[in-house]
């Protein structure tokens, strides 16, 4: 068998998105998965998600929507604030798929993910990089929340490898049609919005081949495309200070 190296774009609790999608890319022992983080919040089954990247031990990234969970539960102390802007931010669904207790074992296990994941040849993170620090003087405040001033960089970060994200659904960028992957300098955003009504896409990235599979999570339809197909190049000065509503 072929080893593939698939990399998942935000799942945002949609499990019955996430089989089906894993359905049709045909899975085998050899391959390997990558998850960019905001696995929970918003869709319906976020523990379904979370107990089944744990059980089959895929790869996950820490993501800003599990921050803001950890931010409220990971602390000991719950601070209203923060309680109220993650139950604004899809909370209100996580709490609802846990039967209202989220277990201590998977809260121990978001405190455990990474923040990065360099494959050598592709460098994994939830939302970017801050392009004037160095990797060791960033935190997850910029590899979970960083927008404009990644997607603006005017040249690469990295010399030999690409920059893989989710984080900001893809058609908040000019011009860019639902479902599209967006391709920036040194970068590519793979975010396709699978909860939002404007979108619905679920995707993954099949690196060594530089294929795209996409599942529908209202229609159900599944796609196979080239990555060539899937993608729109952006230039970076349409991106800094953009007036599109972020989605958070």
């Amino acid at each position: 068998m072929t080893q593939r190296r698939f990399v998942i774009g935000d799942v945002h609790g949609h499990y019955e998105a996430l089989i089906s999608l894993l359905d049709g890319i045909s899975l085998n022992s050899e391959d390997e998965i990558y998850f960019l983080g905001d696995i929970i919040d918003r869709g319906p089954q976020s523990s379904q998600v979370v107990n089944f990247i744990i059980e089959n031990g895929y790869n996950c990234l820490l993501g800003n929507h599990e921050v803001m969970l950890l931010d409220v539960l990971g602390t000991g102390d719950v601070v209203p604030q923060a309680f109220q802007a993650w139950l604004n931010s899809g909370g209100y669904a996580t709490i609802n798929s846990y039967g209202h207790e989220i277990p201590q074992e998977h809260i121990d296990w978001f405190r455990s993910l990474p923040l990065y994941i360099d494959l050598g040849d592709f460098w994994l993170v939830h939302a970017g990089i801050d392009p004037d620090l160095s990797i060791e003087e960033q935190t997850a405040d910029q590899f979970c929340w960083i927008r404009d001033k990644f997607h603006s960089m005017t040249s690469p970060y990295f010399e030999d490898k690409l920059i893989i994200t989710g984080h900001t659904v893809t058609f908040t960028f000019p011009g860019v049609r639902s479902g599209k992957l967006v391709l920036g300098e040194g970068w590519i955003d793979i975010e396709t919005g699978v909860y939002h009504h404007n979108q619905g896409w679920l995707t993954a990235l099949e690196l060594n081949q530089s294929l795209v599979y996409q599942v529908n999570s209202f229609g159900k339809r599944f796609r196979q495309l080239s990555l060539a197909r899937a993608v729109t190049q952006i230039k970076p000065e349409k991106i800094f200070g953009r007036s599109k509503k972020m989605l958070f």
